[in-house]
Parts: C-alpha cells; sequence; structure tokens
C-alpha cells in the first residue's frame, strides 16, 4: 500500500508524476486556494503534505489530521507553519533554502533598480500617451552606482545582493543583522555592519531580506521610516508584516522616503489599498523566486524532501530535526 500524501497547490506535471511512482497523490492542478476547513479535511488521513507557503499548518490543523507526518513546504520561508506545535505533535517540516538565493538576489536587485530609476512611474506614463516632450528633470531618479546599499537581514540572499552591489556597481554596503557575519564572509561581500539606527539614517537604498517572525513583525514602521533619508528608497522581498504597509503608505505619499518596491505584503494577496494609489511604488506579485529553473528546483527539493522522509527516512531540509530523533 502506497502512503498518501496532498499536493495542496498546482505543480509541474513532472514533479507530480514523480510523486505519483512513490504516493497515493491527491492534487489540486486546478489550482484553488484551499480554506483551512478544506486543508484539514484533505489531510484527514494523509502523511505528507507538499505545502507552498500559504497553507497554514498549526495546532488545530494538526489536531485533525492525526496521520500526518511531514509537511513539505516548497518555499525558503515558513512562516506558515507553526513549528513548535508541528514538532509538539512530531510532525517534520522542510523548506527549500539554497536553490533560490540566486534567483531572488537577481529579483531583488532588480526591484531595487526599476524603484530607484522610476520604471513603472515612467511606463505607465509612457503608456497613458501622456509623453509629448523631453524635459531635464522628467521621471529623474536616484542613481545605484557609487551610492550606500543597506541591507537588513543578511543570509544567503542578503549576501547575494551585497556581492551584487558592492561587486557590480560599486556601492558602498552596510548591513544590520540578529548576529554578526564572519570577517571572511564581511570582506567576500565588502560589507561593513552597522548597528539598526544607523542602517536607516545612512543607506540610500535599504533592501529587507530578514525572516518573518513575531519579532520582526512591523521592524519597518512609521518610527523607522522617519529616520530614512528623504531620497532612500526601501525594497522589500522579504515577508509580508515585516512592513507596516499603512505606514509605508503614508510616508511614500508625504515622501518621507522617495521611493519602494514591493514584492511582498501584510496579508497578500490581498494589498492594502492605499498603496495602489501612491504613485511612488514598484508593485509585484511575489515573484523574486519566480524563474521556470527556479521554481522547478524548489518543487523537486520539495518532492524530495517528501520521498526521502516516508521513503528513505532521510529528510534533505529539515526545519525540526528533533523530530528525526524522536521518531514517530
Amino acid at each position: 500500500m502506497k502512503k498518501k500524501i496532498l499536493v495542496a497547490r498546482a505543480v509541474f506535471p513532472e514533479v507530480l508524476a514523480r510523486l505519483e511512482q512513490h504516493f497515493e497523490v491527491a492534487s489540486n492542478q486546478q489550482d484553488e486556494p484551499l480554506t483551512a476547513a478544506q486543508l484539514a479535511d484533505q489531510l484527514r488521513d494523509k502523511e505528507g503534505a507538499f505545502t507552498t507557503g500559504g497553507e497554514r499548518i498549526d495546532a488545530q490543523l494538526l489536531a485533525a489530521a492525526p496521520a500526518l507526518k511531514i509537511c513539505a513546504n516548497m518555499a525558503v520561508g515558513y512562516n506558515n507553519f507553526d513549528l513548535p506545535a508541528m514538532t509538539a505533535r512530531g510532525v517534520l517540516g522542510t523548506n527549500t533554502p539554497d536553490v533560490l538565493t540566486e534567483t531572488t538576489a537577481d529579483f531583488g536587485f532588480a526591484l531595487l533598480m526599476a524603484t530607484a530609476r522610476r520604471v513603472t512611474e515612467s511606463e505607465h506614463f509612457l503608456r497613458a500617451g501622456k509623453w509629448q516632450r523631453w524635459s531635464y528633470d522628467m521621471f529623474a531618479g536616484s542613481d545605484v552606482h557609487g551610492t550606500t546599499l543597506g541591507i537588513l537581514g543578511m543570509g544567503r540572499i542578503g549576501q547575494g545582493i551585497a556581492r551584487r552591489g558592492a561587486h557590480g556597481f560599486g556601492m558602498a554596503v552596510i548591513y544590520h543583522n540578529r548576529s554578526r557575519l564572519p570577517a571572511a564572509t564581511e570582506a567576500q561581500c565588502k560589507a561593513r555592519y552597522v548597528s539598526k539606527e544607523e542602517l536607516l539614517r545612512t543607506a540610500d537604498h535599504l533592501v529587507l531580506v530578514l525572516p518573518y517572525s513575531p519579532e520582526s513583525h512591523h521592524a519597518i514602521g512609521a518610527a523607522e521610516l522617519a529616520l530614512m533619508k528623504p531620497t532612500a528608497n526601501l525594497i522589500n522581498i522579504a515577508r509580508g508584516g515585516i512592513v507596516d504597509d499603512a505606514a509605508l503608505a503614508a510616508a511614500l505619499r508625504a515622501r518621507t522616503i522617495a521611493a519602494a518596491g514591493l514584492d511582498v505584503y501584510e496579508g497578500e494577496p490581498k494589498l492594502h489599498p492605499d498603496l495602489l494609489t501612491v504613485p511612488n511604488v514598484v508593485l509585484t506579485p511575489h515573484i523574486a523566486s519566480s524563474t521556470v529553473p527556479t521554481r522547478r528546483a524548489m518543487a523537486d527539493l520539495a518532492a524530495d524532501n517528501l520521498i526521502g522522509f516516508l521513503v528513505n527516512g532521510k529528510p534533505l531540509t529539515p526545519l525540526n530535526p528533533e523530530v528525526l530523533a524522536k521518531g514517530r
């Protein structure tokens, strides 16, 4: 008898076919997001779940899924997992680190440049047929080369952005993190550790790459935005909830900062309505890792974790490995 798993959202057909070689698979290729009640009902008799970051795995759901042994996230982030509750129930969580680092860093830098050079504003202006003549200050933005790049959260992706800025654009790189990086890593990134306040006050372009947690909720709010330069740009490719979106919209309207580039939002896919009414923001729908090779690598790693654990007892990227030590 094959073990039963749920694939909670649509995934590459080739990945689904590989999972079907090992498991009895209930899939959602129509890609309709499941409500909490629907997810609980689907997982009632499943030992594994292939999740994509939008499915909340918490104590209430776990109580309704007594057979569940592993949830494999097709994402590096896992704030949809209540990891302590999963650990208490002996349910393993896995994610997909490393395979999306460089692609996400590419996009972070692309969003930084689009924000600094006012790409979205100027494209909307052009598409609306408003371009009638050239002027010296038309959509004049801010330079990227030779400016100060600030990074809040200096993990793998943050380091990738730092390398792009320092080596490709001659930027001075400063960063703040929960802990300082080793000297060799700082040298590789040409990055200097500073306090959070100095980061906010000094950066011309501030990129957020820290993981979401209760401690990082609204790490950037009205008080933090007020410390930034009025010419500064803010880029968020981390997680929604790290920025107070209402406070950011107000700061953009008041020109407390120059502009923002956002790929993540509080309560996504819903957006704070005020973000749609300010022109000086570039908005993208959580696509930082969205290239075909990278998304395929993420899906393959999530599948490898399910196969590795449920078939071979060896997941590749466990988030709570103490579950493995206990056994279940």
